[in-house]
């Protein structure tokens, strides 16, 4: 296949360095790339016959007349020379767009590939039992489980939240924190109320028989935390009950005690088991305790393991989506089914999420026996895969300079702030700007966006606030983007 890709001289360097025998490199009369356009494209043609012709991702004009003047596919590249590589190595796979730059379309497919293969592997995927219609163990993907903490403490309305809350983010299963004060009838309501809300299995963790039955008689489908201080009193109520429990070891002996337990409990006629050998914290014994779980591995290849990410991921003032990314390929690893977080501190926000995401790239490294790199779904939210290049400063510059003087918009200012996520009729209503000026309020997702409305109904009146306007917008949709707090005038 023969292929021009057409460019401005600004990116040119980059763009050369993709020219090969059967790709050609027109570089047009203007600087910028997106400024092509379908005369000026037509004026640099020559005779050559090429099977595709490969324009900047960035263009908006319409190229419909030319192509069919020409009679070659005219189609948009990437928005980004550094990107071109990759879309020059798929031609032969994906039919490139007229109005989607390749970049976004090849994210888009790679990520739909993604989607529909990890589908299929669930599918095919044998287990060691199922929770409800979820495969546990075996070659099943891994699965998150969140803890809703001290659920029965909340009200009503804020478990219900939160229980739909962890529905939308990923949780496969939804773990209700019993709290150290809480008796049978605040159990009993707390998971009779679970039940009707939740439609992923629920767990109950408390070391106490009493509520242990009473969470077991109003429908929990998962136990934690049985031990040697609680199986010979709940085992057989779990048994007739045929639910799933999270066996522990006992403090201070964690291996043989584990073991001793798992036997305990199936003496007692539990046969769906999943093992917890217990995640360390970090600087306390956390390595070790990793080791711990693939010598359990080792000895019983058919138990499903329980992998405490929230130990580690709530005990480090570290931003969680790398930890809970390599956590997870350590969980992969030792061959552990499912992890665990209560997603508790402001600074775990978002770990639902990224277990979720974290445990599909890791199935869909196993599946390609390959790094979970270039997959179609990542977690990349600050880093970059390919790297835009700096520009040069130029020789003459004027060096700038922070202006003091400052003085009131007579067209009045503006209030910026994030509103709270709510779930409404079990939909999401995520966070949104809002822009609250005098005479009327501004709701939106894009910093543009709002900008642009406030310029229109002429809400502004001096280029020094329209310029202060845009930066705190820009913050705020940083924000939302990142899931951070937002407060105007302060440092981001």
């Amino acid at each position: 296949m023969r292929v021009l890709v057409v460019t401005g001289r600004k990116a040119a360097e980059m763009v050369r360095k993709f020219e090969s025998n059967m790709t050609d490199v027109l570089v047009l009369d203007t600087d910028i790339a997106a400024f092509t356009t379908p005369n000026r494209l037509k004026k640099n043609l020559n005779d050559e016959t090429f099977d595709i012709i490969i324009i900047p991702g960035l263009v908006s004009a319409d190229f419909s007349r030319l192509e069919t003047q020409l009679n070659i596919p005219i189609r948009l590249g990437p928005k980004h020379a550094v990107d071109l590589g990759m879309v020059l190595s798929s031609l032969d796979r994906i039919e490139l767009s007229t109005t989607v730059p390749a970049c976004e379309l090849l994210a888009d497919i790679r990520r739909e590939t993604a989607i529909s293969t990890l589908k299929e592997i669930e599918k095919a995927a044998q287990c060691a039992f199922l929770l409800g219609n979820l495969k546990i163990g075996g070659s099943s993907t891994m699965k998150v489980m969140a803890e809703i903490v001290d659920a029965t403490a909340l009200g009503d309305d804020e478990l219900v939240e939160r229980i739909l809350s962890f529905q939308i983010k990923g949780a496969d299963i939804i773990d209700l924190g019993v709290g150290m004060a809480a008796d049978v009838e605040e159990v009993k309501h707390t998971v009779a109320l679970a039940r009707k809300t939740a439609k992923v299995p629920l767990s109950i963790d408390t070391l106490e028989p009493d509520l242990i039955t009473t969470a077991i008689r109003f429908g929990v489908d998962m136990v934690l935390s049985l031990n040697s201080t609680n199986i010979k009193t709940v085992a057989q109520v779990i048994a007739r009950a045929d639910i799933t429990a999270v066996v522990i070891p006992d403090p201070g002996n964690e291996l043989d005690s584990l073991i001793s337990n798992i036997h305990t409990a199936r003496g007692l006629g539990v046969s769906k088991i999943i093992a917890d050998p217990i995640l360390d914290p970090p600087g306390q014994n956390m390595v070790n305790s990793i080791f711990r779980y693939k010598q359990f591995r080792q000895s019983f290849v058919d138990i499903p393991m329980f992998f405490g990410v929230g130990n580690i991921t709530e005990l480090m003032d570290v931003d969680s989506v790398g930890i809970n990314a390599l956590l997870t390929a350590i969980g992969c690893d030792v061959e552990a089914d499912i992890l665990f977080t209560p997603e508790y501190s402001d600074k775990a926000r978002g770990s639902i999420a990224e277990l979720k995401t974290s445990a599909q790239m890791m199935a869909m490294s196993k599946y390609r026996s390959s790094p979970p790199k270039d997959l179609g779904i990542d977690l990349l939210l600050l880093k970059e895969k390919r790297f835009r290049p700096f520009d040069e400063v130029p020789v003459d510059f004027i060096t700038a300079k922070k202006d003091s003087k400052w003085t009131r918009d007579p067209a009045g200012s503006f209030k910026i702030s994030i509103s709270s996520s709510k779930i409404k009729n079990g939909v999401e209503e995520k966070n949104r700007i809002i822009a609250q000026h005098k005479k009327c309020t501004i709701i939106g997702n894009s910093a543009k966006d709002i900008l642009d409305t406030v310029l229109d109904l002429g809400l502004i009146s001096k280029l020094d606030h329209a310029g202060y306007l845009g930066r705190e917008l820009m913050k705020a949709e940083l924000a939302l983007e990142m899931g951070r707090s937002y407060s105007q005038d302060d440092e981001f």
